[in-house]
């Protein structure tokens, strides 16, 4: 019974830490939206962005919430093609002004070499895409860290005719 009383007390101490964290973590998202405006040049409150996990990295969607919205389109496919060729050249620093030199995952994603990660842009026709690979286990495992991070602080938005086909081991 004893042990019942603990494990029962553990898990409303645990609920209510969790609750806390919840909290502070919309004020934390609300400050990463706002540093997040001051880096992209397209209006973060007129897309979704979304990243999803796969078996070597990820993908990082950012799409309009208006089809007809050409010119965010235009924005979102420019910034995007800019990270990446960024990102190919071990440039991080739009991310760590964003979320942070402490981001999960950043510190390995620096330390990769040109090619033992891939990225490949994507313009697509609501907004454009990102592709994140790595064949090596630690970048792979690091991009899944940062993913997770991006996810958390980004409010990962659920983007469902994207994520289908992201989904395969393959990828």
């Amino acid at each position: 019974m004893k042990l019942y009383a603990l494990l029962f007390t553990g898990l409303v101490f645990f609920s209510t830490s969790t609750l806390a964290v919840e909290k502070a973590s919309s004020e934390h998202t609300d400050e990463v939206r706002q540093r997040t405006q001051q880096v992209v040049p397209y209006a973060v409150d007129q897309t979704k962005q979304t990243f999803t996990k796969t078996v070597h990295g990820g993908v990082q969607h950012v799409v309009v919430k208006s089809a007809d919205n050409t010119e965010q389109i235009k924005l979102i496919q420019a910034y995007l093609l800019k990270m990446t060729n960024n990102f190919s050249k071990g440039d991080f620093s739009e991310t760590e002004r964003i979320h942070g030199a402490n981001m999960p995952g950043l510190t390995v994603l620096k330390m990769a070499q040109p090619y033992d990660i891939k990225f490949e842009y994507k313009a697509l026709p609501n907004g454009a895409q990102i592709h994140y690979a790595s064949e090596y286990p630690q970048y792979a495992q690091a991009l899944h860290e940062w993913f997770d991070a991006q996810a958390k602080e980004h409010d990962n938005a659920v983007i469902g005719e994207h994520s289908k086909h992201h989904a395969t081991p393959a990828e």
